[in-house]
């Protein structure tokens, strides 16, 4: 499988579309700026759409893709190693915080196990139908997946892609539920930013001291070395430094570019995912919002690479989506304001009598 691929299947939202919004924006009753990004948003909805009219999001779906990941066994995660499975087991019983979210928003979450490590049985079949492996590979002293295994797991997010752009979602959430995750993240970050693992390295969703902040950082160095050689194929990359949820991450943020359905990344998983699709296809990012700041500095770094402005910075690091769902609203809004808000009523100058009438009559 080659990513570079994807580059001459993606195209960009359209650009005379979202020039005519501009300009009927221009003409609404609102002053233009005074709904500030709102407005933004809108014009970037016309030009996903293809509509100058926007039309209502009316079908969004987070989708979380979830994994463990062998470097976890480090301590460089909060979390025990090999435990994602009850992130997943949480969304499932409505007791995490997207789970919550999404349930008073009537938004469906879809959860996909591209790499949990643990015995199938204890999860639903759907949500275990599509796994790769069990568990992703130490990625400081070995690779995360086969070449096989790398290819199968862009392939499973293609597939979700299309599945659900088949199914009509018109817009989606994407997350992840891993543990250690935000490690091969950082790395990822670092390998295509060409910078040192400390620039990089953060806390991660369940935060951890200081002494595992060095073991993290100890491990992304290491990583980094095994990364930079492979740089030049993504799919190696992903392979060697990433692993499968990450990797069908990275397949689903390309096709769904490829199938013209907007995507609202939440933290530094997804944004890492999305800086190697653009690495294989530059026009990718202009279907992709940044849903909110998750405090992570790969992230930052990512979305700066992209030139992607996050919507919300209300200092959410819990990550599975939740930061990105909760912007969700706020581009809901922007779909609406610019459908529904009347234009300007046209201005009737009445007839003024010709010039020299008054006196010639005198």
């Amino acid at each position: 499988m080659n990513l570079d691929d994807f580059s001459d299947l993606i195209e960009r939202p359209d650009g005379g579309i979202r020039r005519d919004a501009e300009e009927r924006r221009e003409r609404l009753i609102v002053p233009p700026g005074a709904l500030g990004r709102l407005d933004e948003l809108g014009e970037w909805l016309s030009a996903a759409q293809g509509s100058v009219t926007v039309r209502a999001i009316e079908q969004p779906r987070v989708v979380l893709f979830a994994g463990d990941h062998g470097v976890a066994s480090l301590g460089v995660s909060g979390r025990p190693a090999g435990t994602a499975y009850e992130l997943v087991r949480a969304v499932l019983d409505g007791a995490s915080p997207v789970a919550v979210l999404a349930r008073r928003a009537d938004v469906p979450v879809r959860v996909v196990d591209a790499a949990l490590d643990c015995d199938p049985e204890l999860l639903p079949a759907e949500v275990v139908r599509h796994r790769v492996r069990r568990g992703s590979g130490r990625i400081d002293v070995e690779n995360a997946l086969t070449a096989e295994e790398a290819a199968a797991a862009v392939a499973l997010g293609v597939a979700i892609a299309d599945e659900e752009a088949d199914s009509g979602t018109d817009l989606v959430v994407l997350g992840d539920l891993s543990v250690g995750g935000t490690t091969p993240a950082a790395t990822l970050v670092a390998a295509l930013c060409g910078t040192d693992a400390s620039v990089v390295t953060g806390r991660g969703g369940a935060g951890i001291d200081d002494l595992a902040w060095m073991r993290k950082c100890a491990a992304v160095r290491d990583a980094l070395r095994r990364a930079r050689p492979v740089l030049g194929d993504q799919v190696e990359l992903l392979a060697a430094v990433g692993g499968a949820d990450l990797a069908a991450m990275t397949g689903f943020l390309l096709q769904s570019a490829v199938r013209r359905m907007p995507v609202i990344l939440d933290g530094v998983v997804g944004a890492a995912c999305a800086l190697v699709a653009q690495r294989a296809a530059f026009r990718a990012p202009d279907w992709w919002l940044a849903g909110q700041v998750s405090g992570e500095p790969a992230q930052s770094k990512a979305l700066d690479r992209m030139a992607l402005n996050p919507l919300l910075d209300h200092g959410v690091t819990v990550g599975e989506g939740t930061g990105a769902l909760l912007a969700l609203p706020l581009v809901q809004a922007a779909a609406a304001l610019a459908a529904e808000l009347p234009e300007q009523p046209e201005l009737t100058i009445p007839d003024q009598p010709a010039a020299g009438t008054a006196d010639e009559e005198n």
